[in-house]
């Protein structure tokens, strides 16, 4: 049974959002290096955008460094105000329809694997960018061949029509992030619903069944274990099949404070639980981000998971 995501919401007026005194068990690697200069020029030269940069991610150091990248389109302005949330916020302007060709031919530069796309809010149009996402899996496929596509969607207001657009494109994985607890929701992002996203993740499945579904929890935002193990359960009835767990990082002092910080054993548990409930894959970890070790992901299970799916259908 899914979590009633109106019980118990809490006041963010009595949120406290000073800083926490950070563990000695999360080290963030410092940016540069080669590598990391050469994609840095090259998002700049392609005038692109990436979550890494925009939302602040802890792992931009390591992850530009080995030469991977997650890729922002629908530009750089969410028209949601979530309050973990790093990505500048407002109204945006106009769809730039050359994103598809200037991401894809930023991922052949970079002779990706497998391409990582995300995006802003767009609620402002009824597809929210749909369309976007559509056409850069598909120009990747022109430009890059064999190279895997996972994309990290909005909830579309729990549009199906916006989300088979996304589908019918056929991405490898479809992600989309719950975040937090239901009885967090509209502390965190409060103009999120828990059954928009429900309906992005059990719907993705039913319009393509082999394609690998994915979500994301952070943690110390003022959640139990008890309730985030609760979401973890609904996940799984909602058939997704990759999990990511990661420590809340209060981006600056305006942003939602951080209610402690969970230990490594706390994450390992949680690894252990969700493997034990049927996930395919589960990253837990304090540093964990939604691409992080994706490309692992979608090589390791990608074959397993076709032949699980051409078995059952047989």
């Amino acid at each position: 049974m899914a979590t009633n995501p109106t019980r118990d919401r809490v006041n963010p007026e009595k949120i406290n959002t000073a800083p926490v005194r950070r563990p000695d068990w999360i080290r963030v690697r410092a940016p540069g290096g080669e590598s990391y200069e050469w994609l840095q020029n090259l998002m700049r030269q392609k005038s692109l955008h990436t979550v890494c940069e925009e939302a602040g991610c802890p792992n931009i150091g390591e992850c530009w460094g080995s030469g991977t990248a997650t890729f922002l389109i629908l530009g750089d302005v969410c028209t949601r105000s979530c309050r973990f949330c790093d990505i500048k916020h407002g109204r945006p302007g106009e769809l730039d329809w050359t994103d598809p060709e200037r991401v894809a031919q930023a991922v052949k530069a970079m002779g990706l694997k497998h391409a990582v796309i995300t995006s802003v809010n767009r609620d402002e149009r009824p597809d929210g960018g749909a369309p976007i996402f559509a056409l850069l899996i598909k120009r990747i496929r022109e430009l890059q061949p064999g190279c895997s596509v996972e994309v990290l969607i909005p909830d579309f207001k729990g549009s199906v029509e916006a989300l088979k657009i996304v589908m019918d494109a056929r991405p490898e994985i479809l992600n989309h992030n719950v975040e937090t607890v239901p009885r967090l929701f509209k502390l965190v992002q409060p103009q999120d619903h828990y059954e928009w996203s429900q309906s992005v993740l059990t719907n993705a499945k039913k319009l393509d069944p082999e394609v690998l579904t994915k979500s994301g929890i952070m943690l110390g935002l003022g959640e139990t274990i008890d309730e985030v193990k609760e979401v973890m359960r609904d996940l799984r009835e909602w058939d997704v099949d990759i999990l990511t767990i990661g420590q809340y990082l209060q981006p600056s002092r305006k942003h939602l404070g951080i209610s402690r910080y969970y230990t490594l054993e706390e994450f390992a548990e949680l690894k252990t639980y969700g493997l034990s409930i049927g996930f395919k894959w589960v990253e837990s970890a304090p540093l964990v981000r939604s691409s992080y070790h994706a490309a692992e992901q979608v090589r390791a299970l990608s074959i397993v998971h076709r032949k699980l799916y051409d078995k059952a259908t047989t």
